[in-house]
C-alpha cells in the first residue's frame, strides 16, 4: 500500500507518463482535426483501432494466448469510447488547451460526486486542495473581454469529461490493467461501427492523419491508458481525479509549444493554484 504517493518515486513517475500522455492526446488530435488531416470519425475509429492492435500484440506476447470474456469490460469499452468520440467532436469547435481544461473539470467533478455518494474518506487537506484546485481552473475559464466558446463544443467536451470520469472510477477495479485496458480497446469497435451506420460521415484522412492517429492509438492511448489502469489500483479515486487536473496545465504548455497559444498571467497564477491544490490532496492520501 502507498500510504504517501510524494515519497514513492516510481509511482510518480507512472503518474508523470501517464498524465504527459493524456494531455498529448489532446494536441494530436487538434493538430489533426485543425489541419483537415483527418475528420473528427476517422481519427477517433483509428485511434482506437490502432490502440487494439498495440494492446493485442503486447498481450499476445506477454501472455503467450489471447482470451476475451463475453460479458465483462462492456461498460469500460462504452465509456471509453464515448469519450473518444465527443473528444474528436469536440476539437472541431475548441482550442485545444481550454477543451483540455474543460474535459478534466468534469472528470474531477464526476470523481468527486461519485466519492461524496460512496462515502470515501475525504480529509480535510484534501478538500483544501480540491477547493483549490477547481479554484485554478475557475480562474482560468473566468469570462473575460473577448472571450467566447462554442456551446456544442462545450456540451460534447463536458460528456467526454463525464465519460472519463466513469471510466477512472470503473478502473479502479480492475485487477489486470494491461488485459482490461486490452479488452476495453478492443469492444469499443462494436460502437464505432454502430455509429458509422447511426450518422451520416464524410470520411477524410491523409498520411498526416494516419500518423496522428497512430501515434494516438499505439502510443498515449494503448500505453498511456495501461499505465493509468495500474497506477489507478495504487491511489484513491479522490486523489486520481485530483492528479489528473495537471492534465490541463501539461496540454496548454503544449500547445503554446506546438500550436504557437500565447502564454498568459492568467495562465501562470491558474497553473500555481491547481499545482498546490494537488499538492495539498496527495500529501496526506490513503489508498
Amino acid at each position: 500500500m502507498y500510504k504517501d504517493l510524494s515519497k514513492n518515486s516510481s509511482l510518480i513517475l507512472l503518474n508523470i507518463i501517464a498524465l504527459v500522455f493524456l494531455a498529448s492526446n489532446s494536441i494530436l488530435c487538434k493538430l489533426a482535426i485543425v489541419n483537415h488531416y483527418a475528420d473528427a470519425y476517422s481519427f477517433t475509429f483509428l485511434r482506437l483501432v490502432f490502440a487494439s492492435l498495440t494492446l493485442f500484440f503486447i498481450v499476445s506476447l506477454k501472455e503467450r494466448s489471447i482470451s476475451l470474456s463475453i460479458n465483462k469490460n462492456w461498460g469500460s469499452a462504452f465509456f471509453l469510447f464515448l469519450y473518444a468520440i465527443t473528444f474528436s467532436y469536440a476539437y472541431i469547435k475548441l482550442d485545444a488547451g481550454l477543451g483540455t481544461l474543460i474535459l478534466f473539470a468534469f472528470v474531477q467533478l464526476t470523481i468527486t460526486f461519485y466519492a461524496i455518494i460512496n462515502k470515501e474518506k475525504i480529509y480535510l487537506k484534501q478538500a483544501l486542495g480540491i477547493l483549490t484546485a477547481l479554484l485554478g481552473l475557475a480562474y482560468l475559464f473566468y469570462p473575460r473581454d473577448g472571450f467566447t466558446i462554442s456551446i456544442e463544443g462545450f456540451i460534447l467536451i463536458t460528456l467526454s469529461g463525464i465519460s472519463w470520469g466513469v471510466y477512472t472510477i470503473l478502473g479502479k477495479k480492475s485487477e489486470n490493467a494491461l488485459k482490461d485496458t486490452n479488452e476495453n480497446f478492443l469492444k469499443t469497435i462494436p460502437f464505432l461501427l454502430i455509429y458509422l451506420i447511426t450518422f451520416p460521415i464524410n470520411i477524410n484522412i491523409s498520411i498526416d492523419g494516419l500518423i496522428l492517429s497512430f501515434l494516438s492509438g499505439a502510443i498515449t492511448s494503448a500505453i498511456g491508458y495501461v499505465i493509468w489502469y495500474k497506477v489507478l489500483n495504487n491511489i484513491s479515486i479522490i486523489t486520481a481525479g485530483v492528479i489528473q487536473l495537471i492534465v490541463p496545465i501539461v496540454a496548454i504548455f503544449l500547445s503554446i509549444i506546438l500550436l504557437n497559444e500565447p502564454i498568459t498571467a492568467t495562465l501562470l497564477i491558474s497553473t500555481v493554484l491547481i499545482l498546490l491544490g494537488i499538492y495539498l490532496t496527495i500529501k496526506k492520501s490513503v489508498v
